[in-house]
Parts: structure tokens; C-alpha cells; sequence
């Protein structure tokens, strides 16, 4: 019985929403815009990269291509080989977001049947009535930020207050989000948690998609800095993803990441939680060399997201694809008979673009294995397309609004 892996590229998107104008997003591109900074030699970094964007095995696979289907352009000073060995494409997200559950959850196969809640970019942002039950229900002092804000600045401009009164950090940006900053070792951990399933319970008639848990350590003197711990609390996924049929068939699941947190751990299978891109290859590779017949691995690589996008890192984030790359070859080297790969991503963030928020765009789709016949696989237009395909590799049942592709024959 055939296996899947399927690896999500936190905010690697490929430009090319054509509704990117309503998100204040037109024109931006997440690998177009790294690829050429990287070209024009504006990715350089002494000690840590330097030249062209390198990603021969992506390029081999099909990825320059799938970026010239979406932009019109292939990427800068990217190989494109005339003939890849992979099937490649684009996915176009139809839920109404840029954000990290309606990425995923519509890659699962189930697009976000409703609007997400936001707050307005105003100070403050919340509303008078939410801050004042959670004050009370959590028995705080008082909040700080209370506005859209970058995390690594917020903390840096009120840890040294939150160290001192004891008060928490809560900020939101454009996504449907809540996020509280606080001291791991002064506010405590498992308060920090607690504290989000308390706001959890309160944001969900507002339908704001996640709380997230943003643990800090440090002092003001020596700076802050985050810790590993983040947490996300989010509303359950609609039902009928490729988790919950695969655990109705009784697969074995192992989901590595955030990705337990986004799907609200429902029938996440056995969650592993690594700090950083390379410790999450490093498990999925782990877990995907001991999967049974049947299995499937879901694994997020969030820090293309956290560490570089919402920071406008270009260098950091061309280095942190590059160090993909160079695992590529050991994924494959995994790949039994019957099994396939997908590499795909949520949304975009482009280091390039205005602000240090998510951007609209389409994201490739890349798919390999020793039974996969390589070529295109066209605009696919819902990201849902990427789960039911893989749900008719695993035999399970399809459902939903995605049209899966052959993996076995050359896709159109």
C-alpha cells in the first residue's frame, strides 16, 4: 500500500493571486522577488550565502517552472532545465485569507466555509469589552501592545514593562489573530498557555482563526529574545480533511510542526514538535523511514515564515531555501515503490514587500516518487486539489470541492 509526505514551505509562495489587489498584496512574489535580489547580488550576507538563489534539486523537480507558470517569468538566475523530473504546477487559494489555517486546511482539502474576524489597525485594536474579560477571567494587572505590531518589536519595546508588571503582551496584525507575548520564566510558561485557552474560549464568536502562545526569555539589558515554545490555539478545521478520512481508514498519521496546532489536534496522529527547519527534516525524514504501509506525514516548516518573512530578511530566508534544497535529495532517497512527495506552501510572505505581513499569492506544487510520471500539472484552482489527490494515492475516499490530478500519468 502506497505511502505520502507532504511538506508545506511556510509562506514560500510564487506570486500571481489575481485577487492579490483586494489584500493590498498586487504584485507581490514571494520566490520571484528573493531570485532576483539573490541575482542582483542584494541576497549576499558575508558568512552565511552569496550569488544566484541555489536550489538545483529544486529547479530539477520543476520549480522555476511552476514560478513561470504563475508570474509569467521563471526565476532569476535559477536553472530551468528543459525536461524536469517531477510534476510541477501552481495552486490557487480560494478561501478568503492569507493566513496559516486557510492555507492549510484548505491543502487538506477543505477551504474555509466562512469569514474570518479581524481587528481593525487601530490603538487600541481590541475591543474595550474582550480586554476587560480577560483581564478579569485571567486575574491580570492590566495588558500592553494592544495594536498591530511585529512580535520581535513589540517585545522589544514592551518586555522590559512586562517584566515589571507583570502584564502581558497582546498585539494582532492583518490576520485573524491574537498573539500574547509574555516571559517565560517571570510570567511562567504554562500561565502563558492558560491564559490562551482562556482567550481562546473568549475570541471564538468573533471567529478570530488563532491564539498564539509567543514565550520570550532575556532580560532589558541584554535584549529579548523568543524561545521555541510557541503554541498555537486554533478553531477546529471544517470536517472531512485528509486527516480526518485517513484516521476514519485507520492510517497511521504523523504530523511534525505547527501542524497539530493549526488542524486544533484533530486526528493529528502522533505530533512531534521540533524548534527550527532543520530539526523538523530531520523528524520527518525519521518518521517517514518507519511509516507503515498507508501512512502519511504532514510536516510545516514554519521558520521561512517567522524567522525571515515577517522579519523582510532576504538573505535569511534565500539561505533557509537553499537549506531545503539540500535535503531534497534525502527525501527522495526515502521514496518506496508506491510512495510519493509533495512540497507545496500556505501563502506568501515576501521579504521584499511593504509592512511585516503575510502576502496573497498562488503557491507551487511539486510532486515526486518512483511511480510519479513527471510534467505539468496546470493551475490548480483551490490549494484543495493538492489533499484529494493525495487522498486517491492513499485510497481513501474523496470529498470535498478539489479535483485530484493523475500522479501516474502526465497531468493537464
Amino acid at each position: 500500500m502506497p505511502r505520502a509526505l507532504l511538506i508545506v514551505l511556510d509562506s514560500v509562495g510564487a506570486g500571481g493571486a489575481p485577487d492579490a489587489a483586494a489584500f493590498g498584496d498586487e504584485g507581490a512574489d514571494t520566490l520571484g522577488h528573493i531570485a532576483a535580489a539573490c541575482a542582483a547580488g542584494a541576497g549576499d550576507r558575508q558568512g552565511l550565502r552569496r550569488g544566484p538563489l541555489a536550489v538545483p534539486n529544486l529547479a530539477r523537480l520543476g520549480l522555476s517552472h511552476a514560478c513561470e507558470l504563475s508570474v509569467g517569468r521563471p526565476l532569476a538566475g535559477v536553472p530551468r532545465p528543459d525536461a524536469p523530473g517531477g510534476q510541477w504546477g501552481v495552486a490557487r487559494e480560494t478561501s478568503i485569507g492569507k493566513d496559516t489555517p486557510s492555507g492549510h486546511w484548505e491543502i487538506a482539502g477543505r477551504p474555509v466555509p466562512f469569514a474570518w474576524g479581524y481587528f481593525p489597525n487601530t490603538c487600541p485594536a481590541f475591543p474595550r469589552e474582550l480586554v476587560a474579560r480577560i483581564v478579569a477571567e485571567a486575574n491580570l494587572p492590566g495588558i500592553l501592545g494592544n495594536r498591530h505590531a511585529s512580535g520581535t518589536a513589540v517585545i522589544e519595546e514592551f518586555g522590559a514593562e512586562h517584566v515589571v508588571t507583570g502584564k502581558p503582551i497582546l498585539y494582532t496584525s492583518v490576520d485573524s489573530v491574537l498573539q500574547i507575548a509574555a516571559h517565560e520564566e517571570v510570567f511562567g510558561l504554562e500561565r502563558l498557555y492558560d491564559l490562551c485557552r482562556i482567550v481562546r474560549r473568549l475570541v471564538d464568536p468573533l471567529r478570530i482563526g488563532r491564539v498564539i502562545a509567543r514565550p520570550f526569555v532575556g532580560t532589558a539589558d541584554g535584549g529579548f529574545t523568543r524561545t521555541g515554545n510557541r503554541k498555537d490555539f486554533a478553531i477546529p478545521p471544517p470536517d472531512g480533511t485528509i486527516l480526518d478520512r485517513l484516521a476514519e481508514a485507520g492510517r497511521a498519521v504523523v504530523t511534525v510542526g505547527k501542524i497539530g496546532d493549526i488542524f486544533a489536534h484533530r486526528h493529528t496522529g502522533r505530533e512531534i514538535k521540533p524548534h527550527g527547519n532543520d530539526a523538523v527534516m530531520t523528524a520527518t525524514l525519521e518518521a517517514f523511514r518507519t511509516l507503515p504501509d498507508g501512512g502519511f506525514v504532514f510536516s510545516n516548516l514554519v521558520d521561512f515564515d517567522t524567522e525571515y518573512g515577517h522579519r523582510r530578511d532576504v538573505a535569511g530566508y534565500a539561505a533557509a531555501i537553499e537549506a531545503f534544497d539540500r535535503r531534497v535529495p534525502e527525501i527522495e532517497a526515502l521514496l518506496g515503490p508506491g510512495d510519493v512527495a509533495v512540497v507545496t506552501a500556505d501563502h506568501g510572505n515576501d521579504p521584499t514587500w511593504r509592512g511585516t505581513d503575510h502576502t496573497r499569492e498562488q503557491v507551487p506544487v511539486l510532486a515526486f516518487g518512483p511511480a510519479v510520471a513527471p510534467g505539468p500539472i496546470g493551475l490548480r484552482t483551490t490549494f484543495a486539489d493538492i489533499g484529494e489527490t493525495l487522498a486517491v494515492h492513499l485510497g481513501l475516499p474523496t470529498s470535498g470541492p478539489g479535483r485530484p490530478w493523475p500522479l501516474g500519468a502526465r497531468g493537464g
